[in-house]
């Protein structure tokens, strides 16, 4: 059993306490005249839980660094995410989901999101439509280590699959309407991926999917950059579905912490330019913010500080089933300590520190790799 680590004097929910760790999980919440280390009155919440993102920093799940990955989003205030895949060919993908993701200095694996190959081709978006097909139970069987499947409930097999999957079932880049959308959720579908984008949108005589989410009580995914969802949706969602079934995600991909160009995302080449990356028809990719980016955002739109910051934490690690997301005993001791400003101060992940804002931003992270390939 390994001793006790205590941060003192964090501001949690408006008071001044010390958080002692054991073991990677907070044990108790009060007040000690043990030792420890000293945030001296700087705020703190949950580490954010990324249940959708494909990178950052110059690289891509799709490359296999996963541990270099967990490092980067350590940095950047996500303590924990899922690798989230993109579609491919059976021998790729397996390759993928069964690269060692453990390491000490950074953000937790959760399990890998495999978004797509199970997809509607009139609902592409980013993704390489050489690659997607019906869902196969056979095939998914051989994938290991999902966490989340994303699949479009249209396609024929993809009712039994999302019956029979051992994983949270989420629905996008689908055709689907209304009733097949709650025949989904009926077969155990839990929630939308990444909201409006890729999917039917809300008429007022055909809710589609995200309406019969709402009837349904699934979770949504939302991508909190400003350009995937307009704010005043942002806030529309906020009210329809509330904290406690609103995630927020960041959907990043490699070009995230770069400067514009050309970047590769699943096999294709993405123009970045002024921040937004785009297909060479024009569609939207992924976006080029941090969860933690999305969060400051979710503030700037109108969301309550505290509401933001659990729709990227404890949302989602309920979503998952994981104790993860809450600072409270038998929960993991992912913290993220803001500096007076609101910016990352400091990031801890299991009771460890594993990055503090004088390691420097992400560019930093991109130099160390280009520096260890030589």
């Amino acid at each position: 059993m390994s001793s006790p680590t205590v941060f003192k004097n964090l501001i949690l929910n408006g008071k001044i306490v010390d958080i002692i760790c054991e073991s990677g999980k907070i044990v108790s919440i009060g007040r000690t005249d043990t030792d420890g280390v000293d945030f001296f009155g700087k705020k703190v919440y949950a580490g954010l839980v990324d249940i959708h993102t494909h990178g950052m920093g110059g690289v891509d799940v799709m490359d296999g660094n996963i541990c270099l990955l967990a490092h980067i989003y350590a940095k950047n205030g996500t303590t924990a995410f899922m690798p989230t895949t993109m579609s491919a060919d059976m021998n790729t993908i397996i390759k993928i989901l069964t690269m060692d993701a453990h390491r000490r200095d950074g953000a937790d694996v959760v399990g890998y999101h495999l978004e797509g190959p199970y997809i509607h081709s009139d609902y592409v978006g980013a993704q390489n439509p050489t690659f997607i097909r019906n869902p196969d139970l056979d095939e998914f069987k051989e994938y290991k280590n999902v966490g989340m499947i994303t699949i479009a409930p249209e396609l024929e097999g993809a009712m039994e699959l999302i019956q029979k999957a051992n994983a949270v079932v989420s629905l996008g880049h689908t055709s689907a309407d209304y009733e097949t959308t709650l025949q989904a959720a009926k077969h155990g579908a839990k929630c939308l991926t990444h909201t409006f984008n890729a999917m039917k949108p809300i008429h007022h005589r055909m809710p589609g999917p995200i309406g019969a989410a709402y009837d349904a009580d699934m979770y949504i995914q939302v991508i909190c950059d400003g350009i995937h969802v307009h704010p005043t949706v942002i806030r529309m969602l906020y009210r329809l579905f509330g904290a406690d079934r609103m995630i927020l995600i960041s959907d990043s991909m490699r070009a995230t912490g770069l400067p514009d160009g050309e970047y590769e995302l699943g096999g294709q080449m993405m123009t970045l330019c002024n921040g937004i990356a785009r297909t060479s028809k024009g569609a939207l990719a992924g976006s080029t913010s941090t969860l933690f980016e999305c969060v400051r955002r979710a503030i700037e739109f109108g969301i309550p500080e505290k509401d933001a910051f659990k729709m990227a934490a404890e949302t989602p690690a309920q979503l998952l089933g994981i104790k993860k997301g809450r600072i409270q005993p038998g929960y993991d001791c992912d913290l993220i300590i803001l500096d007076k400003n609101g910016f990352l101060d400091t990031v801890i992940v299991k009771g460890m520190i594993c990055t503090t804002k004088q390691d420097g931003p992400i560019e930093v992270l991109i130099h160390e790799q280009r520096e260890s390939d030589k």
